[in-house]
């Protein structure tokens, strides 16, 4: 079976219940979504398992709640990332 290069994107601000899936997709829509968040100094965190999950949540949705703790260490992850810059 042939590998394909998948991609989401969230967005999370502290007033909202849950991060929202903004984009996701396979292939040349994920190059994409990955070559937009580079233009736009999006972090990108690279992580096979979670990226699949998400993949699966339709755009515009919150993330299910069996998620939340995977996401939460990336939002702390890229917090102290943007506490270095």
């Amino acid at each position: 079976m042939k590998w394909s290069k998948k991609a989401a994107a969230l967005k999370y601000e502290e007033n909202i219940v849950a991060p929202i899936v903004t984009a996701s997709g396979m292939g040349h829509i994920a190059d994409k979504i990955i070559e937009k968040a580079e233009e736009n100094d999006v972090p990108i965190v690279y992580n096979k398992e979670l990226t699949d999950l998400l993949c699966n949540v339709d755009v515009g949705e919150y993330i299910p709640a069996d998620l939340y703790e995977a996401v939460a260490h990336i939002i702390a992850y890229i917090t102290d990332l943007d506490s270095l810059k």
